[in-house]
């Protein structure tokens, strides 16, 4: 297995994204640590992957609150001997606007939600990782060059989430910690709407995507799996481009 006598931590598990990945991991031989708001989604996600015979442990935690997320990652660290893997998957609220309309409140918000979170589940992984000198952080977003108009500070927010991929790359590096962003053009099973507005919205990605499909949550968790594990061991500061070609890097 590629993850076995692993320990994974996720933030946002109980979400569809989250929750891909975590069940991707504990299948892969990964003790998993659920973190998010909401109890009764983590234990969705945790009884899933009990009951296919992996190890997952949930709580609540506020990935905004520094000494919540650092009392976390320590309790982990403690009873698990360590934190070989850090996701967080918390999504990014936007207001979706031209820039000429939107208040500098509302631009500011993604921003300093993405980077506020994925700072601090960031720090408070590296932290047990560098002794260790190894671990792998992974982030999810990021988007490419393309954009396109009336997303406000969104966009933004993907671009400072790979700003930060690439420091924190640099500065552990040097202590074999690993950084990688996934980037997947978006997931239609991921998106709360009904299922003739998930259709639809399938059908738009298939249509610029390359492999005339789009990505789906197994696809995010069997990436997610092999970027953590040590198949990967020689990438980092790098964008893991699950979009089936709808996102072209140049």
């Amino acid at each position: 297995m590629l993850l076995e006598n692993k320990v994974a931590v996720v933030y946002g598990a109980g979400g569809a994204i989250g929750g891909a990945a975590a069940r991707a991991f504990a299948r892969e031989g990964a003790r998993v640590f659920l973190a998010g708001r909401t109890q009764k989604t983590l234990d969705e996600v945790a009884h899933d992957i009990r009951a296919a015979g992996g190890t997952a442990e949930a709580a609540v935690v506020d990935a905004l609150d520094e000494t919540a997320v650092n009392a976390f990652t320590g309790a982990v660290a403690s009873r698990a001997g360590g934190i070989d893997v850090s996701f967080n998957v918390i999504g990014v609220q936007d207001v979706q606007k031209p820039l000429t309309e939107i208040s500098l409140a509302e631009f500011l918000r993604p921003i300093e939600l993405a980077t506020r979170t994925q700072f601090l589940t960031t720090k408070a992984a590296v932290r047990h990782m560098i002794p260790r000198r190894s671990g792998v952080i992974l982030l999810f977003g990021g988007g490419g060059p393309q954009t396109v108009p009336g997303l406000g500070g969104f966009k933004v927010a993907l671009d400072a989430m790979e700003s930060m991929r690439r420091q924190w790359a640099c500065e552990a590096g040097p202590y074999g910690v690993r950084v990688v962003t996934l980037v997947t053009g978006g997931v239609p099973e991921s998106i709360p709407a009904t299922e003739p507005v998930k259709e639809a919205i399938a059908a738009s990605i298939a249509e610029s995507a390359l492999l005339k499909r789009a990505a789906t949550l197994q696809d995010v968790g069997d990436v997610a799996a092999f970027a953590a594990s040590d198949l990967a061991r020689s990438m980092t500061s790098a964008t893991v481009n699950i979009s089936c070609g709808a996102i072209v890097d140049h």
